[in-house]
């Protein structure tokens, strides 16, 4: 009887043995499996009325106002169309409805103005240049001081107006020098009077010389658009002052 108890005490702690023995093996092996990852969220899309707004194309710098003087040349690649207003001169073609306009209004009053100087090429430009420098030394200026006196008057080759097809010279027909008295003209009061009109303006005041760089011309007029020329005209400014404190409109 007593042995009987013993092998059966030995057969279930046999069978308890194996019993953890495999617990622990199937343990171990469920430990080894990486527990299941969940999906990825979907990627929500906005809706339209959250996304932001489409950015906006760089505006095209107004060409009624760019700016040229010493400080500022005209690009290498600048091209004009240009319009024939006979007689060998040429202006940009957008500039000339409104100079045809300006200049019967002012024979309408019974005035003779005349177009003395309009588009110029660089080569052009470049001579008149040499040209001035060449007469003030033959004034008695050196040969340094010269070609700083001569772009007071004649601008330096790529830095005029005239290369960009939208300044001209306008003098009266009976008196036809470019010199201070042409300001004294019945046509030059009239144009200095009403050029604005018409989206003109007189580029180089008397009283303007230190901030355009350049001598009193009461010859020279440069388009730059009604609404502008309106603003100068009324404020009394030079065209670097209204560009330095209006931010050009675009268009």
């Amino acid at each position: 009887m007593g042995k009987r108890i013993l092998l059966w005490v030995a057969a279930a702690v046999t069978s308890f043995c194996a019993l953890a023995v495999s617990c622990l093996f199937f343990r171990a092996v469920w430990d080894r499996i990486p527990e299941p990852t969940e999906p990825p969220a979907p990627i929500a899309s906005a809706p339209p009325e959250t996304l932001p707004p489409p950015s906006e194309p760089e505006p095209e710098a107004d060409w009624r106002l760019i700016l040229v003087n010493p400080r500022n040349p005209l690009p290498q690649d600048y091209q004009v169309d240009l319009a024939d207003l006979g007689d060998g001169f040429f202006i940009d073609q957008r500039v000339y409805p409104a100079l045809t306009a300006m200049l019967e209004a002012a024979r309408a009053e019974g005035l003779s103005p005349m177009v003395r100087s309009a588009y110029r090429t660089h080569e052009t430009q470049q001579a008149l240049y040499d040209n001035k420098v060449e007469r003030l030394i033959n004034q008695g200026y050196s040969s340094e001081d010269a070609p700083r006196e001569a772009a007071r008057w004649v601008a330096y080759p790529g830095t005029s107006e005239h290369e960009a097809g939208l300044a001209l010279d306008i003098v009266s027909e009976s008196y036809r020098d470019l010199v201070e008295a042409q300001a004294d003209t019945p046509e030059q009061q009239w144009l200095m009077a009403n050029a604005h009109r018409f989206g003109f303006i007189l580029r180089y005041p008397k009283e303007k010389q230190d901030i355009t760089g350049i001598g009193y011309e009461p010859w020279h007029y440069r388009y730059v658009g009604e609404e502008a020329a309106e603003e100068i005209h009324t404020g009394n400014l030079c065209l670097e002052e209204y560009l330095s404190q209006t931010p050009p409109p675009a268009g």
